[in-house]
């Protein structure tokens, strides 16, 4: 998911292309998926990050599939009636810069052959500790922030509670993006 604007984070860059260690946050994320047990990797662009898609369709890692741009909801929507996908489907944001292979690799196992949804999610204790924005959190589970990954399936939602600082650090703010450098250079896990 990377057809983000990128308003809050105040700089020149759209969204996904903002650098974190001197990498675009969404080439970041593709890395981790193409060296991952994710079999295709799909980008979803809009209109709002027309570099964005220009950027990713010279990448032979990923495949672009075009949406409005609406929000995050209905471009999941628009990508899940694709004839190019189906269910099981990981989704993953594009402001999430310190994901890596291995992380990827967990979700998947803790899915397995799981035909529910799932929505990865960290305490917010954890988003505070690392000093990270906490733009949402999720219903009824006030204390659990979204990370941005998913397993979009075919059956009732259920939710994965990880403790991994490389999914707490969604880059939505200028300090948002300082942190995620900063733990970079720190190797975090």
């Amino acid at each position: 998911m990377c057809g983000g604007e990128g308003t809050r984070l105040e700089g020149s860059h759209e969204k996904p292309l903002h650098p974190i260690a001197g990498d675009a946050m969404v080439d970041r994320v593709v890395a981790a998926l193409a060296s991952s047990a994710v079999e295709t990797t799909y980008a979803a662009v809009s209109p709002n990050a027309p570099e964005t898609r220009d950027h990713l369709e010279r990448d032979d890692r990923v495949r672009t599939i075009e949406t409005a741009g609406d929000g995050y909801v209905a471009d999941l929507v628009a990508i899940l009636e694709s004839p190019a996908v189906s269910p099981p489907v990981l989704t993953v944001a594009a402001d999430l810069p310190l994901l890596e292979e291995s992380v990827v690799d967990r979700i998947l196992a803790v899915h397995g052959d799981d035909d529910r949804s799932r929505t990865v999610c960290v305490p917010v204790t954890l988003k505070r500790r690392l000093d990270v924005s906490v733009d949402s959190r999720l219903e009824p589970a006030d204390h659990l922030a979204p990370t941005g990954v998913n397993v979009v399936g075919n059956d009732h939602e259920t939710m994965y509670v990880s403790y991994d600082p490389r999914l707490a650090v969604n880059v939505n703010r200028l300090e948002d993006a300082h942190t995620a450098t900063e733990l970079e250079g720190n190797g975090c896990e």
